[in-house]
């Protein structure tokens, strides 16, 4: 089992990661003609010099978008014309358009294990291995991370449900270390408190910024973050910088908050990281089971609208850009990122 560490350095900006999905054109590489056998045909010429490759590059902004009307429910039968969509407020043309349920889906599980889940950590247990057996088909790959006082990969990316479950059973409380400490003077330890925001970050940019596809990060927490070295504003940007939805499960013991005689603010952590990502926050409460939630997010994912566009702006400065995508009814509203970075091309 891999344990992720920060290095205490603040991270350097992430360069040479780009949202821009690019392709890519580029005629072969005319190779030399090889000299003339001794049999070869009088009228046979060789080939001809057609000069350097041509290429040309074309940057796709590609957006995965759920459409849910008045009642909270997918709508999944709009067409090209349904949407409007426009980049720091100019009008973009959408070039590239398709409602999308085959192509396969990279998840990464992000299970909180802080004191504070401790009473949850079985339901979770069950409720994700159901999970991975029922969304993942055929292509579909998934990873497991928990956190605590620290993250842990408890499952690097695969396609098996089997090794997913191993990963799952592996699932422990991660309080971090409490009472004395030893050592010549005795001191005393504390809690370390939950690194949300560091497996947030870990799981955009170590694991889903080098895939493709559509990627999703699935968070079961309270929210509630005490002891990461980056912020909300820096998971958030590796989640929009690796192309990544986060989808936020709010799950909270409430007993465990009742005993310490406070309460608890994570709702609109997870609800603010969800929606920067074009994501859906949930809650498990007593009408919504975790189950109940697994399978909106099964269907939600299975239930997206694929858009792109050319960028009227071509500058790549790594500057944030402003999306703004609506349909025609004002009865719908789209779930999208709200913004992506323009980042340079790697070389």
């Amino acid at each position: 089992m891999k344990k992720f560490r920060l290095p205490f350095a603040a991270y350097p900006p992430l360069a040479a990661l780009a949202v821009l999905t690019l392709v890519h054109f580029e005629a072969p590489a005319q190779q030399p003609a090889p000299a003339p056998k001794s049999d070869q045909k009088a009228d046979q010429k060789p080939d001809e010099d057609l000069g350097d490759p041509i290429k040309v590059d074309v940057d796709v902004v590609s957006l995965y978008c759920a459409v849910r009307n008045k009642q909270n429910g997918l709508v999944n039968n709009l067409e090209k014309t349904d949407f409007d969509l426009a980049e720091d407020g100019k009008q973009q043309t959408i070039r590239y358009f398709s409602r999308e349920t085959g192509i396969p889906l990279t998840i990464g599980l992000l299970v909180d294990v802080s004191g504070s889940q401790q009473n949850l950590i079985e339901i979770e247990r069950r409720a994700a291995g159901s999970f991975f057996s029922s969304v993942l088909k055929q292509k579909d790959v998934a990873f497991l991370i928990s956190f605590g006082a620290d993250s842990e990969l408890l499952q690097d990316i695969t396609g098996s449900p089997r090794l997913l479950q191993d990963g799952l059973r592996r699932l422990r409380l991660n309080a971090g270390v409490g009472g004395l400490h030893p050592g010549p003077v005795p001191t005393m330890s504390h809690q370390r408190g939950t690194v949300l925001y560091d497996a947030v970050y870990l799981a955009a940019n170590d694991m889903l910024s080098k895939e493709v596809g559509r990627k999703a990060i699935i968070l079961i927490t309270d929210g509630e973050d005490q002891g990461s070295t980056l912020n909300e504003k820096a998971a958030i940007e590796a989640a929009q910088k690796s192309d990544s939805i986060i989808y936020g499960i709010l799950y909270v013991d409430r007993q465990f908050y009742g005993s310490f005689g406070g309460g608890y603010g994570g709702a609109s952590v997870l609800k603010h990281m969800s929606e920067e990502t074009g994501g859906h926050l949930f809650e498990v409460d007593r009408k919504h089971t975790l189950e109940d939630i697994f399978r909106q997010i099964q269907e939600e994912m299975r239930t997206q609208y694929l858009i792109g566009y050319t960028p009227t702006n071509p500058k790549k400065d790594g500057s944030y850009r402003k999306i703004d995508l609506r349909t025609s009814s004002k009865d719908l509203k789209v779930q999208v990122r709200k913004g992506y970075y323009a980042m340079p091309n790697q070389q």
